[in-house]
C-alpha cells in the first residue's frame, strides 16, 4: 500500500496579496511560513518516508527543502517539472481583482467550472494538459514505492485538480468541495496505482491558526 502525502507550499507574499503566481510567477515565502513548515514536520515526524518529490518552482522547492531538514530522518528531495503549478498565461502576476475585470469568464471557469475553462484564451494550460503531465509521475512514484510513504510538495491549484482527478471526480465537479490551504496535508492511499482513497483532505490543524481567505485556493 502506497501512501502519498500531498503538501501545498508555504504561504507567499503573492498569496497574501491575492496575486496569481502560476508556473512562471513566484514570490518569497512569508516569514511565518518557515515556522509553519517546522510545525508540519512535527506533525509528520513519527512516520518514515521514502523520499520527497517536489515542484522545482522556488516556493515549493524551499518548502520541500526546509521540511526535509526539519524531519528527524535523513531524506532526499527530488525536483520534477511535472509537479509544477498550472501555467496561467496572461493571468500570472496579476491581482485576483484585476483578473476578474480583464478575464471574468476565464477566472470564473478556472475557479468554479473547470469543464468550461478555455485556457488558450489566456495562453495558459488546461486541466487535461495538467493531468497528462502530473498523473504519470504520481503513478511512477506508486510503482516505485508500493509499500511506502512518499511526500509530494506542489501547488494549490495543480494539487487540488490532480488529487480529485486521481479520486475519479468528473471535470465539472473538481472544485465543488473547496480548495487547498498553504502548508496543508492531503493523504491518498492506493494498492494498485489506479484506485485511490482519500484519508485526509486539506489537514491544517497542526498550524494552530484560523485560516483566512488568502490561505486557500
Amino acid at each position: 500500500m502506497t501512501k502519498l502525502f500531498f503538501i501545498r507550499h508555504g504561504k507567499t507574499i503573492w498569496n497574501l496579496e491575492g496575486r496569481y503566481q502560476g508556473a512562471k510567477g513566484d514570490s518569497e515565502l512569508l516569514p511565518e511560513s518557515h515556522t509553519e513548515i517546522k510545525m508540519l514536520a512535527k506533525y509528520l515526524k513519527n512516520k518514515q518516508f521514502e523520499k520527497i518529490y517536489c515542484s522545482p518552482i522556488k516556493r515549493a522547492f524551499v518548502t520541500a527543502s526546509e521540511l526535509a531538514a526539519a524531519l528527524p530522518q535523513k531524506i532526499m528531495v527530488e525536483e520534477d517539472t511535472r509537479l509544477s503549478e498550472f501555467n496561467l498565461g496572461e493571468m500570472e502576476g496579476m491581482l485576483f481583482t484585476d483578473v476578474a475585470k480583464k478575464f471574468p469568464k476565464e477566472l470564473d471557469a478556472f475557479r468554479n467550472h473547470p469543464d468550461l475553462y478555455h485556457a488558450k484564451e489566456i495562453s495558459g494550460e488546461g486541466f487535461q494538459e495538467l493531468f497528462a503531465r502530473m498523473t504519470p509521475i504520481i503513478k511512477e512514484i506508486c510503482e516505485k514505492y508500493p509499500n511506502g510513504n512518499v511526500i509530494i510538495v506542489s501547488h494549490g491549484a495543480a494539487l487540488c485538480a490532480e488529487i480529485r482527478h486521481l479520486l475519479g471526480y468528473s471535470l465539472e465537479n473538481l472544485r465543488k468541495a473547496g480548495g487547498l490551504s498553504n502548508t496543508s496535508t492531503t493523504i491518498l492511499e492506493t494498492s494498485d496505482e489506479v484506485n485511490f482513497d482519500c484519508l485526509e483532505w486539506n489537514k491544517t490543524d497542526y498550524l494552530n491558526k484560523k485560516l483566512d481567505q488568502s490561505d486557500t485556493v
